[in-house]
């Protein structure tokens, strides 16, 4: 790329999760660094919600959903990469944790402009994407009319499609 080539901006869709400790007030952290961050804007957030704990250990804490858009210059993985560097700065140690385990902060990266990718540590869009009720609810807040790649659908109509007793 030449030094005075524009970087190619996209949007991209992030969800957000925690159940331990100070949890909104984390998440409010969390978008301030995110926001910071000179290749990365905060465009939308999705109000909190509370929903209980699926899979995992038994006995966890409820879970603090979320989901933002941001616009931004960084490629997926590098995104992904400054996603899991925040996560480590507010307390989320992956190497101890139990899967679907309690944790501070998580941050998935959802979608990504209309790419579709699957590499060994990142998958877009989001693998599970249209089966979480707790992801879809808040995303389809900032982003209802977002057109999944290879889904062919939008987030609205995913959500529209779960059936009501649909938690995962």
């Amino acid at each position: 790329m030449l030094h005075n080539e524009p970087k190619i901006r996209a949007q991209a869709a992030i969800a957000m999760g925690g159940n331990v400790g100070d949890v909104q007030r984390t998440f409010k952290r969390a978008l301030s660094r995110l926001d910071k961050h000179a290749e990365i804007t905060l465009l939308r957030r999705s109000d909190w919600i509370e929903t209980a704990a699926v899979g995992g250990p038994p006995g966890q804490p409820d879970f603090v959903n979320g989901a933002i858009v941001v616009e931004t210059t960084l490629s997926p993985g590098a995104l992904f990469e400054v996603l899991q560097g925040v996560e480590t700065h507010f307390g989320r140690e992956r190497s101890a944790e139990q899967h679907w385990g309690p944790r501070t902060l998580d941050l998935d990266l959802l979608l990504f402009g209309d790419q579709s990718m699957d590499e060994e540590h990142l998958t877009v869009p989001h693998a599970r994407l249209a089966q979480r009720r707790f992801v879809l609810q808040p995303l389809e807040q900032v982003a209802p009319d977002w057109k999944v790649p290879g889904l062919g659908a939008t987030v609205a109509e995913l959500l529209r499609r779960l059936p009501a007793e649909c938690s995962l």
